[in-house]
């Protein structure tokens, strides 16, 4: 029996010109315009992929990012809402531009979140229970044969490589972007940080 999870990350939730700022779990932004083509670029490259299950976050750019490539196939499997695969929480720093989230914390704070995953003050995030959680989520797929799908987002996806005792300097994945992990007969990494390839 083989049992391979994709880890998707939503699309953007900014265009060029916007305001960007550090979205959160408390902010339930949907798609941007350039979110929505990230996510039919997704769809496009996963249009030969027979899912067996699909899970995302209950938030609007996960829910909308899963939508676009369960759409792209008529035999693709029901939606699933997981409230463990919803954006962690900033707290003094959710939804505030990252020049406010660098003057509060540091910059030495934000690069050990990007590198190592570490949580930066007033952040609310438990990285043992998201890995605990992830892992569960490894065994229970890892009974059942085929592809997987998961959407979420950064804060959320990173901890599945601590998950899969994995640890990598491009934890982060892009917006629009992609891990693959096969789940049996153990976890293991196969690829991370990847994206479409663009159209010629």
């Amino acid at each position: 029996m083989t049992a391979t999870l994709y880890i998707v990350r939503h699309g953007n939730t900014f265009d060029k010109g916007d305001t960007v700022t550090r979205v959160g779990g408390r902010t339930d932004l949907p798609l941007s315009t350039s979110g929505q083509a990230q996510a039919q670029k997704l769809a496009a490259h996963f249009a030969t992929v027979t899912f067996a299950t699909a899970r995302s976050g209950p938030l609007k750019r996960t829910r909308e990012t899963a939508n676009a490539i369960l759409t792209a196939r008529p035999d693709a499997p029901e939606l699933i809402t997981d409230l463990f695969l919803r954006e962690i929480d900033y707290g003094p720093d959710e939804n505030r531009p990252e020049e406010d989230v660098i003057a509060r914390i540091g910059k030495p704070a934000l690069d050990a979140w990007e590198r190592d995953s570490i949580p930066p003050p007033g952040w609310r995030v438990d990285p043992a229970a998201i890995i605990g959680n992830w892992q569960e989520l490894f065994s229970d797929l890892a009974e059942e044969e085929g592809v997987h799908l998961i959407v979420t987002s950064n804060g959320i996806a990173r901890f599945a490589l601590a998950a899969a005792n994995a640890h990598r300097p491009d934890a982060k994945l892009p917006t629009g972007g992609y891990g693959i992990i096969r789940l049996s007969p153990e976890p293991v990494v196969i690829d991370w940080n990847l994206r479409p390839p663009v159209a010629p």
